[in-house]
């Protein structure tokens, strides 16, 4: 089973002034991320506001983030949605493309309660893009809670393209067991940003983020510091990495991280209702601070 390493980063989804999705401009978003040394992208997921997407909308993303890959990144595309059947259209037309992996994050409304239910649902999906592997994306967002050391042992036997789990959680022991399960079989790539060291203390290779979009450089910087065991640039880069997602709490991750893309000459547009647009003065204000932080 192939193994993600590095950084994989979580791409906005760009949108014109109209609110619809401006294809161009995931050119440029691609051509950035290779250019910024990062390994992957997981399309469409919370930062790509996927679930903000009508279906036709992402099928159409997916195939341009493929084309505008030239195979340099690793792609990993989203399909979850509230409805099933939207969930097992996007993952069928996904298993059509040159990509990784598929991943689902559960619905977040009539919820799975327990682990049977968990994996069947993501046996379902899974079966839809058997040519790739396949990804559960396990948030605190969803609201589902349900142990994920035992969802890996129960569904290892059950999902045969199982990869592992994009793991969005501050749960540093659940991560360390997940990390563990037979024999270390599974990929558990991290999911939070500012956790990083804790991530890699605990034995990430490979971390799955937002912010990898606009500071990648930072982030490889401390994760090669880490391995040499310099733990005071570790400390140093967590300083500037602070200072970013301070901005981010402020005005919202999605907003303002569209917002940064504006320091590498893209324009994502504003996210898509609910999620609030910020006003020209505050995104001038974030850029204010963004910079200010340091870290390009």
């Amino acid at each position: 089973m192939q193994k993600l390493q590095g950084l994989i980063a979580a791409p906005h989804t760009p949108f014109d002034a109209n609110g619809m999705v401006n294809y161009a401009e995931i050119d440029k978003v691609a051509a950035h991320l290779i250019g910024s040394g990062v390994t992957g992208a997981y399309v469409l997921g919370t930062t790509g506001e996927g679930i903000h997407c009508s279906v036709e909308e992402r099928k159409k993303i997916a195939e341009r983030w493929v084309l505008a890959s030239q195979g340099k990144l690793n792609l990993i595309v989203h399909t979850g949605a509230l409805s099933i059947v939207d969930t097992l259209e996007l993952t069928r037309h996904a298993n059509t493309l040159d990509i990784l992996a598929t991943s689902v994050i559960a619905p977040c409304f009539f919820k799975p309660s327990n682990v049977v239910d968990l994996v069947e649902y993501c046996r379902q999906v899974a079966a839809e893009a058997p040519d790739k592997g396949f990804y559960y994306y396990h948030s605190t967002m969803s609201g589902v809670t349900v142990d994920m050391e035992q969802f890996l042992i129960q569904a290892a036997d059950q999902i045969p393209n199982l990869s592992g789990i994009k793991f969005n959680s501050s749960d540093m022991y659940e991560y360390q067991r997940c990390l563990r399960v037979a024999g270390g079989r599974f990929d558990i790539p991290f999911g939070v940003d500012e956790f990083m060291p804790a991530g890699l203390a605990c034995g990430a290779t490979s971390a799955v983020g937002s912010t990898y979009n606009y500071a990648a450089p930072l982030y490889l910087q401390m994760m090669e510091s880490f391995k040499r065991g310099d733990h005071a640039d570790v400390a140093a880069c967590m300083d500037k990495v602070i200072g970013i997602i301070r901005v981010l709490v402020e005005y919202g991750g999605v907003a303002a991280g569209k917002v940064a893309m504006q320091l590498h000459d893209i324009d994502a547009g504003d996210p898509r209702r609910p999620l609030r647009p910020m006003t020209q003065a505050q995104k001038q204000d974030a850029l204010d601070k963004f910079r200010k932080a340091n870290f390009i």
